[in-house]
Parts: structure tokens; sequence; C-alpha cells
């Protein structure tokens, strides 16, 4: 009789335990991490379909080029923020949000200098904002994989933002 006591208070007692990791791990998949995931989302899907337009509305070889960096990078970002987002139970859009379809369908609109103007602007916009908001999620964000897809994106988007930076230069 005090044997099955024993055993069934530490069956509960590991049940608890496993409660409260549960809920741990809930916790750190809750708050700023999936806040996140949304908007780093939008954003690197916002980068892949403004730089298929570059490649192919820019008038300048410098702008063509630098939109086919945005896809190459911002795609391979965004498989492996699916990746993380996978792990975390965490659901990544399929879709890129109002604010950010928007900017696309006013970029689809210009061609040649105009568009490369406008694009150039844009970028160094965007690469502005996406850096504060990795940069404030990186102080933030508890889970660990998330951490690390933040720590090895960060360094691409500053390089983006210094190369566009130098067109941004030329273009004024």
């Amino acid at each position: 009789m005090n044997k099955t006591f024993v055993t069934t208070l530490l069956a509960a007692t590991a049940l608890c335990a496993a409660s409260g990791f549960a809920k741990d791990k809930e916790m750190k998949t809750g708050g700023m991490d999936a806040a996140f995931i949304p908007k780093a989302a939008s954003g690197g899907m916002t980068e892949v379909e403004l730089g298929k337009l570059a490649a192919e509305k820019g008038a300048s070889q410098e702008v063509k080029d630098f939109g086919n960096q945005m896809v190459k990078d911002h795609s391979k970002a965004n498989d492996e923020l699916k990746e993380v987002a996978g792990k975390m139970n965490v659901m990544v859009p399929e879709k890129v949000d109002a604010k950010h379809q928007a900017m696309i369908a006013k970029m689809s609109a210009l061609s040649g200098a105009a568009f490369d103007k406008a694009y150039v602007k844009g970028m160094v916009k965007a690469h502005k904002e996406d850096i504060a908001l990795f940069e404030s999620a990186d102080k933030e964000v508890k889970n660990e994989d998330l951490k690390k897809f933040i720590e090895n994106t960060l360094p691409v988007m500053k390089e983006h933002l210094a190369m566009i930076e130098k067109f941004d230069q030329v273009k004024k």
C-alpha cells in the first residue's frame, strides 16, 4: 500500500513538472517570439517580390543585380524562418501584409529610372526598419533557434543596407 502511494506521488510530481515545463516552453514561444515571426516573414517576402521587380524593371544593371541578390538572400532567410517557426508551432503568413502589398503594387507601376529611384529609396528605408526590428527582437526573444536566426540574418541585412546606401548616394 505504501509503495503504491509513493509510486502515485512520484507519477503525479513528474506530471506536474512536465506540465510546468510545457508551460515554460509555451511562454518562450509566445510574446515577442510569436509576434516577431509574421513581421519578419512579411518583410522578407516583400524583399523577394521587390527584388524580382528590380531585376525585371530596373534601368541600371546595379539595381537589377541588387534585386537578384535580394531574391537569393531573402528567399534563403525566409526558408530558414519557416523552419524555425515550424519547430515553434508558429504559423508563418502565406502572403505579405497589406502595408507591404501596397508597396509592391506602387513599385509595380514604375519602370526604368523612376523605378530605380523609388526602389533604392524604399530599400534604404525598409532595411533600416528591418534592422531595427531584428535588433529589438534579438534582445527580447527567448527561443534559441529564433535568436540564432536573427543573429545570422542581421549581418546580411546590414550588408544589404551598406550596398543600397552606396546606390542612394549615386541616385540623389
